[in-house]
């Protein structure tokens, strides 16, 4: 009999014992691979030691807490999306989630097909037609954008982009000069029209500003309660 084949390999760290068995349970039925920690220490040294696509991280951890869980996830790699699982419902608690790294939140108690959903859009995202460049090297004004590499050149001087970045700078280069409501943006690469993500989002183009801040023929306008655009000068 052939070996199953899993969809991705997805992290889940949970210290609620009950809930922990019946997600990954769902979790596993729908066809992923999970390993799975009960702390927030033992989840760094799984991921240190394994390949993962996904993670998911409850923010009450002991030990370690979900947060700086993520926050040295996130900086061995900017790639795998993080989806937090927290019981509290404060505002700052959301929005500092999203600012360290975290790609989306789901308050407890949750629906499964709800998180089944995120996962499934996450994993998707990068075969999206909206982002893919097939390998195009994109020249914007005196910058060079190269999303595969995750990369933003200018001169000699070069700077990482995270794939949230990258992701949003070539949704922007795909629609040049042009008006982008908020919720297209979000729906294209959060999979999800929702305030937290919204203010996210501001955090990430906040960031683009700066890495193109150098040429001023280059500007992400605020279109203030519709959108942006992102106006390149073509003279």
């Amino acid at each position: 009999m052939a070996e199953k084949k899993h969809k991705a390999h997805l992290l889940y760290v949970e210290d609620d014992e009950a809930l922990s068995f019946v997600t990954k349970d769902n979790l596993e039925l729908a066809g992923y691979k999970i390993t799975y920690a009960a702390d927030g220490q033992e989840a760094l040294k799984l991921f240190k030691k394994g390949n993962y696509d996904l993670a998911i991280l409850d923010v009450m951890l002991p030990f370690v807490d979900g947060f700086e869980v993520a926050e040295k996830i996130r900086a061995k790699n900017v790639l795998i999306p993080i989806i937090f699982l927290t019981a509290k419902s404060l505002k700052e608690d959301k929005l500092h989630g999203l600012r360290i790294g975290g790609d989306d939140y789901l308050t407890k108690p949750f629906n499964m097909e709800e998180l089944l959903l995120k996962i499934e859009i996450f994993l998707r995202r990068s075969l999206s037609p909206v982002l893919h460049s097939d390998g195009e090297i994109i020249q914007l004004k005196s910058y060079t954008f190269d999303y595969n590499n995750l990369l933003v050149r200018h001169g000699e001087e070069e700077s990482s982009l995270t794939q949230k970045e990258a992701d949003l700078l070539m949704f922007f280069s795909k629609h040049q000069n042009k008006l982008v409501k908020r919720s297209d943006i979000l729906l294209a690469l959060w999979g999800e029209d929702d305030y937290f993500l919204g203010r996210s989002m501001d955090v990430f183009i906040t960031r683009l500003r700066k890495y193109l801040k150098k040429d001023e023929g280059i500007k992400i306008e605020n279109v203030r309660g519709v959108g942006f655009r992102f106006l390149v000068n073509e003279d």
